[in-house]
């Protein structure tokens, strides 16, 4: 048996506090794995392995609420993490199965929230966005129903309205060579681009031809 003589807040992070045991540093824990540990009490070995678990248990939940804070992320990506700051591999799997529980990892809903956030504010191609899902750790599957429903088209028009803002006054030689090389950046196909490319510059013409016809009425 060995006895608790100190328990003192780490200076580096509050959080966790250094235990002493027989007067000489032990291990560091928790504050909340700490919590009912009292100077004084005495720790037989079990005792000290179940509370260092218990410690590698709660850090690595900590650590990956605090990658999550940030946005939402992936189970591998979440798993890379908690690698990165070497977390046991049980404890890992463990944290992954225990946020599953409360919703916090689901591939699913994250590989629909991506698509969303993709197609509302940068649109790409359903090929790159399978790439970067993929990239995330994500199977084939989930990118798959991620995707399903998404036109091609209808993102790669959405992306070029708004780049071609930047193009007015071209001929449309230089305009054509411009949107196409961002639209195909985005990695859409030759011939969406091609569509694409031709109804925003008709659109655009059009437009500037009616906005003519009235200042001359």
């Amino acid at each position: 048996m060995k006895k608790i003589t100190a328990i003192e807040a780490q200076k580096k992070n509050p959080n966790r506090v250094n235990v002493y045991l027989d007067g000489e540093f032990a291990f560091g824990l928790e504050r909340i794995t700490a919590a009912w540990l009292r100077v004084g009490q005495e720790l037989d070995e079990k005792k000290i392995g179940q509370l260092q678990a218990e410690d590698a248990r709660e850090r690595a939940l900590q650590q990956a609420l605090l990658f999550l804070s940030y946005r939402a992320r992936s189970e591998s990506e979440i798993r890379r993490n908690l690698q990165k700051h070497e977390i046991p591999k049980d404890v890992i799997e463990e944290t992954i199965e225990r946020l599953r529980r409360d919703g916090l990892a689901n591939d699913d809903q994250f590989a629909r929230a991506w698509v969303e956030n993709r197609s509302a504010f940068r649109p790409r191609s359903r090929r790159l966005m399978a790439l970067e899902l993929r990239q995330k750790g994500l199977d084939d599957e989930a990118a798959k129903s991620a995707l399903e429903g998404v036109d091609d088209e209808a993102l790669a028009y959405e992306a070029a309205q708004k780049r071609a803002t930047r193009f007015k006054g071209l001929e449309w030689s230089e305009f054509r060579t411009k949107l196409s090389g961002f639209l195909a950046r985005r990695g859409f196909s030759y011939s969406v681009i091609a569509r694409v490319v031709s109804r925003v510059w008709n659109e655009s013409h059009n437009e500037e031809r009616h906005f003519e016809e009235e200042d001359t009425t």
